[in-house]
């Protein structure tokens, strides 16, 4: 083990738990902030077009997850490997992993690109769009499969920065992106009149920008672990290892375009406001919940590296101190999204009945994302440890088999009012399964740290 390793090391096994947990969020947390910032600017600015092209946006925001779900595949799977290959001093293996995750996900996500392209009318009424939503969905659409090897690639190499205890360098490579989606949207829009195709060029060009921060930072040597394609694994079961494991991602994220797929096609009968309401409510919710996933994102490396060098004691402090930190975020965000709701949407789209829709849909929708820490930080030490059915289980019910159920059944026995009451009963009971998982888990791990690698 080299000096950069040893260093590395004493950081994730020796700094305090909630120091440590701290400062490797921070970062994500910036980094979760301000690309959803970009959403929701997006967002807005989409929404000065009018209310179809705002509808767009969630037509677009389905595909998009499914993009990222790859990323998340590739980058949580070897990620969460690669730690625990680190906390047990094989920086040779963690190369190898990481280069398997990296141009798997660069492979795949160029063939999805090049299928959808091939399918693209078809594809926005796939993901939910009218006949007044469809023209914006696909200009949008068209920049976005340009730069998919981009997008799906910077989410996988953020990831593996993450699970290396850098994501500092993630963030510097995610927040530059985003300022300058930010900065290009208004230019490319309305100074030079391209209006939604001006919103798809800014996202596709900030793709491309993110993706060369971040690779440049394996190239220049800021990272112990290389990417070689000659590093990409030859031994099949180590392949599928990354997959499983990265597998309840896929899953959430998965399920999370599919769940806006539905919502898409049960809120068109109530016309494109309902669309563009409901469209609103899931950005500026996630929005919300990314602070306690950024919690979450830096509490992984630490669950991974503690648990590959059998700091099952650590592991256990950490994994309390991150839903104690967490749930104090989301109740306070809470607080203050649910009373000024009906303003929140508004900035999105000067619209009565979108307001009106969204309002309603916000505040049930924030309140019961105070569930959500306990749900999430569960299911990471899960994936992030190795328990990739208990992790797979936890992210499917959270990402879609409890919400999915409930959204069809409620909008058949309440219409709108189901939509709008749909995700936040999901939420709510979607930690039943946490807290049963987190039981067991506590009690199979060892008690006391076992003899590391050294």
């Amino acid at each position: 083990m080299n000096a950069t390793n040893a260093e590395q090391y004493k950081k994730l096994t020796g700094t305090p738990v909630p120091q440590l947990i701290i400062s490797l969020s921070i970062p994500t947390i910036l980094s979760m902030l301000v690309t959803n910032i970009y959403n929701l600017a997006d967002t807005a600015f989409v929404g000065k077009i009018g209310t179809s092209a705002s509808g767009a946006v969630g037509i677009v925001f389905g595909y998009m997850a499914i993009l990222q779900a790859i990323g998340f595949l590739f980058g949580q799977g070897c990620g969460a490997m690669m730690s625990r290959k680190l906390g047990e001093r094989d920086v040779e293996g963690a190369g190898r992993i990481a280069s398997t995750g990296f141009f798997s996900a660069l492979a795949l996500a160029s063939f999805v690109a090049l299928i959808s392209a091939f399918n693209l009318d078809r594809l926005v009424y796939w993901f939910g769009s009218t006949p007044t939503i469809a023209p914006y969905a696909k200009t949008y659409i068209g920049f976005i499969l340009a730069a998919a090897p981009f997008l799906v690639s910077s989410f996988t190499l953020n990831n593996i920065l993450r699970y290396e205890g850098k994501a500092a360098l993630g963030t510097v490579g995610m927040m530059t992106g985003a300022v300058l989606n930010i900065i290009g949207d208004p230019i490319f829009m309305f100074g030079l009149k391209m209006g939604v195709a001006g919103a798809g060029l800014s996202t596709a060009i900030s793709q491309v920008v993110s993706f060369s921060i971040l690779l440049s930072m394996f190239l220049r040597g800021k990272t112990e672990v290389r990417l070689s394609i000659r590093s990409f694994t030859a031994d099949p079961r180590e392949f599928f290892d990354v997959v499983g494991t990265g597998m309840p991602s896929l899953l959430r994220q998965g399920l999370g375009s599919l769940a806006t797929v539905v919502l898409n096609f049960l809120a068109g009968p109530f016309g494109d406001c309902a669309i563009a309401a409901m469209s609103i409510v899931s950005k500026v919710s996630f929005f919300v919940f990314s602070i306690a996933l950024g919690m979450g994102q830096g509490f992984q490396p630490v669950s991974a590296f503690n648990y590959g060098a059998k700091k099952y004691k650590r592991l256990r402090e950490a994994y309390f101190v991150t839903i104690f930190i967490a749930e104090v975020l989301m109740c306070v965000l809470a607080v203050v999204v649910y009373l000024n709701a009906g303003p929140i949407v508004g900035v999105f789209r000067d619209d009565l009945e979108v307001i009106k829709i969204g309002t309603r849909a916000l505040r049930l929708n924030i309140l019961s994302l105070t569930m959500m820490p306990m749900c999430m930080i569960t299911e990471m030490i899960m994936q992030s440890t190795g328990r990739k059915l208990a992790a797979s289980l936890l992210s499917a019910a959270r990402g879609g088999l409890i919400f999915l159920p409930l959204l069809i059944i409620m909008t058949r026995l309440r219409g709108l009012a189901g939509i709008q009451e749909a995700q936040p009963l999901a939420n709510c009971l979607s930690i039943l399964p946490a807290v049963y998982c987190a039981r067991n888990y506590f009690r199979t791990i060892p008690k006391e740290d076992g003899q590391d690698n050294a």
